[in-house]
């Protein structure tokens, strides 16, 4: 005869300490993301250089620490959803690396506008400051021009579906939507950083979007090959 009140040994006990632990690292995890952005925000304006006698930041330094910010605070955002989510020990480590990377190089740039006295955040769309590049055309902006070469969005961003869906994603389905939506942002913020690190005024932005464009063109081979790895491809730009 069974006994009675036998303890239900299943899975459940376990599902509910992994959603314990992951309600415990959310919190830490915004704080974590505070003191990065606190802390990058310090470097930059101790660190930046004395501008006495040197070149003074230009449409290109402000409208790419502007709009570079923004495009870091989604990159920031998908990856802290896939650090929180995965349990693909590759997987979090990009997700880690970009997230404290990206995060530090927004408290630069934010420091730095903040410098020069210019807004945290452009107004009259992204991108208007490369002005020469041909970017502000229809097959990069969906016909959303603002004028003046400006775009409604920048290449490359998730949608809000997008993101919704890669916080609703579990399991493998959640890794590879993380890794197509990081490949295509990191492709399309080519451009920015190609144009930065050539047209910029000072060296801070200059030295910087060279940096960011070493990084992200590796990260991308990177997330390339782990997305051949579990069998997917890459999204196609938009």
């Amino acid at each position: 005869m069974p006994e009675t009140g036998t303890p239900d040994t299943g899975h459940r006990p376990e599902s509910g300490l992994r959603a314990q632990l992951r309600g415990q690292r959310i919190p830490l995890l915004i704080i974590a993301a505070i003191a990065l952005l606190v802390i990058g925000f310090g470097a930059g304006v101790l660190f930046a250089p004395d501008r006495s006698g040197g070149p003074e930041p230009g449409p290109v330094d402000i409208g790419f620490a502007q709009d570079m910010s923004a495009h870091h605070t989604q990159a920031v955002e998908m990856s802290g959803i896939a650090l929180l989510g995965s349990a693909d020990p590759a997987v979090q480590r990009l997700a880690y690396d970009i997230l404290t990377t990206q995060q530090s190089q927004i408290g630069r740039m934010q420091g730095w506008l903040q410098m020069w006295g210019a807004p945290a955040r452009g107004t009259d769309g992204y991108m208007g400051w490369m002005h020469d590049t041909g970017h502000g055309d229809d097959q990069h902006s969906g016909g959303h021009d603002h004028g003046s070469g400006a775009l409604a969005a920048m290449p490359g961003m998730a949608s809000t579906g997008d993101i919704q869906r890669l916080r609703d994603a579990r399991g493998t389905d959640l890794d590879v939507l993380f890794l197509q939506l990081m490949l295509r942002h990191h492709q399309g913020g080519v451009p920015m950083l190609e144009y930065g690190a050539e047209h910029a005024a000072t060296g801070e932005i200059g030295i910087l979007a060279g940096q960011m464009l070493a990084a992200q063109q590796g990260e991308a081979q990177l997330i390339t090959d782990m997305l051949a790895a579990r069998g997917s491809r890459p999204l196609p730009l938009n």
